[in-house]
């Protein structure tokens, strides 16, 4: 994924970047954990996409993958026809911080406006211009060259009636991920969500947790 963003979507935008921030670069990691992102550091003139392994992992299953925005916007602009496969999401989650960095570049990320309707032009610009099925291609052919399948088969979402009964009240619950990894007790489900009280330095907090991010806590 970063070869891929570096090789189809910076090489040919560098230019205009620079042209809005001269000397800016760009630096890409794979990060542990689910955390996937991008970042301008200003000192350094650097933006930095990051990658998160647990966030590739998650996309490899519908049970994971249908609560990621990346899902939602496949899915609500159809982009690449409306298919959610393994290899649709990684693709378009490179393009989806690669359009961050746009935005940013273009001087309309701001605090509390970031998935906003700029953002949304540069994301669609990607996918209507080409860069989107070009990052597909080359994504899934280092994937091929380094033996690894990224299934390009339309995942099956569970349907929300089967995502509502998998919980009831009381049941143990975890949700979120490394350092941000909570454990509670479901008080009350909902249609799309679950309220979930967790015990935090001798404080009960309620948090409203989509169905698809809940993970069964393991019996202690």
């Amino acid at each position: 994924m970063c070869q891929t963003t570096r090789d189809i979507l910076w090489t040919p935008a560098e230019g205009w970047v620079q042209q809005a921030n001269p000397g800016a670069g760009l630096a890409l990691r794979v990060g542990s954990g689910q955390a996937t992102y991008h970042r301008f550091d200003p000192r350094k003139k650097q933006h930095l996409i990051t990658y998160g392994a647990r966030m590739i992992a998650a996309k490899h299953q519908p049970a994971t993958a249908q609560g990621w925005l990346s899902t939602r916007e496949i899915r609500g602009r159809g982009y690449f026809g409306g298919e959610v496969t393994v290899l649709n999401l990684l693709a378009h989650t490179c393009c989806h911080e690669f359009a961050h960095l746009l935005q940013h570049s273009a001087g309309q990320r701001h605090y509390g406006s970031v998935h906003n309707r700029h953002f949304y032009e540069a994301l669609d610009d990607l996918h209507h211009s080409g860069a989107a099925d070009a990052t597909r291609r080359h994504l899934s052919g280092l994937a091929s060259d380094c033996g690894i399948e990224l299934a390009s088969t339309p995942f099956e979402f569970p349907s929300p009636a089967a995502e509502y009964r998998r919980w009831q009240v009381g049941d143990s619950v975890v949700f979120g991920d490394g350092r941000r990894e909570k454990r509670g007790q479901v008080v009350r489900v909902n249609r799309k969500t679950c309220t979930v009280t967790v015990s935090q330095h001798a404080r009960i907090l309620r948090y409203r947790v989509p169905l698809s991010l809940l993970r069964r806590a393991a019996a202690a």
